[in-house]
């Protein structure tokens, strides 16, 4: 049995790849840290404090796409990306539930 087949990342520069693992890196820690699914106090701290480094390489890649010209984010494609490496799911953590319903 073959493993699923992944649809290929779409073409990207090297600082926007960059920049698409850096955010998600970010969100990751968000959804640690948000209290509608945090486990525990210990586990959100640590997830907190990676924050501020992470925060720190996002700056970074977005600075690194600046210097080289790269003015424009363009979010079609980098929502592709996102998409490829599973940016939704990531993404859903750092939500609020909906309010369940009487």
């Amino acid at each position: 049995m073959q493993p699923p087949e992944f649809p290929p990342l779409p073409a990207l520069t090297r600082a926007e790849g960059e920049f698409i693992d850096r955010y998600l890196e970010v969100v990751d820690q968000l959804g640690r840290i948000n209290p509608a699914h945090a486990d525990d106090t210990y586990r959100a701290l640590r997830a907190a404090q990676a924050l501020a480094s992470y925060a720190a390489a996002l700056r970074d890649a977005l600075a690194l796409m600046h210097e080289r010209g790269e003015a424009r984010i363009h979010s079609a494609t980098l929502t592709r990306a996102l998409r490829v490496l599973d940016g939704e799911r990531r993404t859903g953590r750092i939500t609020v539930p909906p309010a369940p319903t009487s």
